[in-house]
């Protein structure tokens, strides 16, 4: 809306802010998929690695590529890293996806598919956090043969309705208060309802304070939430998707642990969540029960929230490689 003190330029230079701590070099392309539809590309390939297994990481709702800014460099490192911002997200396009549930998550696993094909990538190692993680999934089992291995960090979407919160990760205040104001609208309409008050360092940093301290070690000013804010005060589409794909409550109207059994058993799992997440850890456990014959790692981040990646990201990104060091 015209109120709201945004623009694709100023989201751009918020990305490259974000990056300009990123010492390796990478290339930002926009990758054509249907529909005159592009993905926003971040791509690390050093000679080096070119003949290894590429990695290509999806992030969590609200997100974008340049949250990964501290670990784009480490895990680039060993093998060819791809960062794109999903469909309706970020930079990329922002179409009108489908009000219904089933075909709003065919419409986001087609576009990675035709951005694959696009890149020229035969098979990859999937690392997906929040929706990025239902995703991969979802992508996985219509795709089996591209998948190397899928990183799972704080899954969105796996459990059932019936399926409670730990008693010791209550849900947080903040979520709790922003769905009862905000439950008719979309999950992130309330940036944009208030106009030039959500402008950071004002909603975005009293929401969510902690985002400033999980880059302190690359940013002292308000990057971050600048970042935050621009990402999602556009117009809302893939923000629009992930409301259809949800209930009132924030629960997946398709859970995916009632699909898991369709995916490829020969298809390694690491699942990883932070210690101190409100996320149910549970469907981990599910997971591991439902593929008593297939790889599956869970790995849990001691001091680390939802944002696993973000908050502790030295440990995050050695674990990570640790995980890849089984694919090549």
């Amino acid at each position: 809306p015209s109120w709201c003190p945004t623009s694709q330029s100023q989201l751009k230079a918020a990305e490259d802010r974000m990056l300009s701590c990123v010492r390796t070099a990478f290339i930002k392309q926009f990758v054509p998929v249907s529909c005159g539809n592009m993905l926003w590309t971040l791509a690390f390939c050093s000679d080096g690695v070119k003949n290894k297994t590429p990695m290509v990481v999806l992030h969590g709702f609200g997100g974008g590529v340049g949250l990964w800014a501290q670990n784009v460099e480490a895990l680039s490192q060993d093998r060819p890293v791809y960062a794109l911002d999903l469909l309706g997200f970020g930079q990329s396009t922002r179409p009108v996806f489908s009000t219904d549930p089933l075909e709003a998550e065919a419409q986001f696993v087609e576009s990675i598919e035709q951005w694959r094909a696009k890149v020229g990538v035969e098979s990859m190692i999937i690392l997906g956090h929040n929706l990025g993680g239902f995703l991969a999934v979802s992508y996985a089992i219509k795709y089996p043969a591209r998948l190397k291995h899928l990183i799972l960090v704080e899954p969105w979407g796996f459990p059932e309705v019936q399926e409670t919160m730990e008693a010791d990760r209550p849900i947080p205040v903040w979520i709790k208060a922003l769905g009862a104001m905000f439950s008719p609208f979309n999950p992130l309409a309330s940036l944009r309802l208030v106009g030039p008050l959500g402008k950071s360092p004002t909603l975005v940093q009293t929401l969510r304070p902690d985002f400033k301290k999980k880059f302190s070690s690359m940013f002292s000013d308000n990057t971050v939430s600048e970042y935050i804010y621009h990402l999602n005060v556009q117009s809302p589409s893939g923000e629009t998707a992930f409301k259809s794909m949800m209930d009132s409550c924030g629960w997946a109207k398709r859970p995916m642990l009632q699909r898991l059994d369709q995916l490829h058993p020969d298809i390694p799992i690491s699942i990883i969540y932070g210690s101190r997440s409100s996320i149910d850890s549970t469907s981990a456990a599910s997971i591991k029960e439902m593929r008593t014959n297939s790889h599956v790692e869970i790995i849990t981040m001691r001091g680390a929230g939802h944002y696993v990646f973000a908050d502790q990201a030295d440990d995050f990104n050695n674990k990570v490689l640790q995980v890849c060091e089984k694919v090549d």
